[in-house]
């Protein structure tokens, strides 16, 4: 290891991105990994509107929900790379052999600016290290609508994702794997697949961190996330 890497593991010790306990190495803690709430087989892959397949290893609540927090908006990149193998795992679990290449739902660059990076860049980076390929820039966005977080309604979480992005590289003639952070209404998810699917991408289908459970998807029809 270099001397560098030393010093910085000494002045930021790697930390499970769940409870934030120090670790020996990058990752998640044993107990995190036995209690963290998983989704199960028969939720871990869900169909969201025209169709288009979604699949997530885990629901957005309790110490998840802050983890994906923490990473979006206060510079927990520690995330990325636990978030990103687990969303690999679920969609060579769920949706193998539906994709052979894969790219992700990109911040606007007013975002990217402010953040200083792509969270759902870093999760398809980290997710393509386990298949050894990289990703690939199929999107832009182009305007920088309102955070989908910000909008209580689903029809409102629809309306802001329209118009939002336009097709990069050559999505033409490919099987997409399409990877966000987490999948609520999946309103950004669909309008990105329609995008890549006008650019003439042979298919698309989606993965996440996690999904909100049921009730709280009901919830967020009637106003809340």
């Amino acid at each position: 290891m270099k001397m560098v890497d030393t010093l910085l593991d000494l002045l930021f010790p790697p930390k499970c991105p769940f409870c934030r306990r120090v670790l020996d190495a990058p990752g998640m803690c044993p107990e995190c990994e036995k209690t963290l709430p998983w989704t199960d087989e028969a939720h871990s892959l869900r169909e969201l509107r025209g169709g288009l397949l979604c699949a997530a290893p885990l629901w957005y609540e309790g110490p998840v929900r802050e983890a994906v927090r923490r990473f979006k908006f206060h510079g927990g990149v520690c995330a990325a790379g636990p978030l990103g193998e687990l969303i690999a795992q679920a969609a060579a679990e769920r949706l193998s052999g539906e994709f052979d290449t894969v790219a992700w739902v990109p911040v606007s660059a007013k975002r990217l600016r402010k953040r200083g990076y792509d969270q759902s860049r870093l999760l398809a980076e980290r997710a393509c290290r386990l298949w050894d390929v990289e990703p690939e820039a199929l999107l832009r966005k182009i305007r920088d609508n309102p955070a989908q977080s910000s909008l209580e309604r689903a029809g409102d979480r629809w309306k802001n994702t329209q118009g939002v992005y336009e097709a990069a590289g050559s999505p033409a003639g490919k099987r997409i794997l399409l990877i966000d952070d987490v999948c609520s209404t999946g309103s950004t998810l669909v309008s990105a697949a329609g995008v890549l699917f006008s650019a003439g991408a042979a298919g698309v289908v989606c993965a996440s961190a996690a999904f909100p459970r049921p009730e709280e998807e009901k919830r967020g029809e009637k106003g809340k996330e």
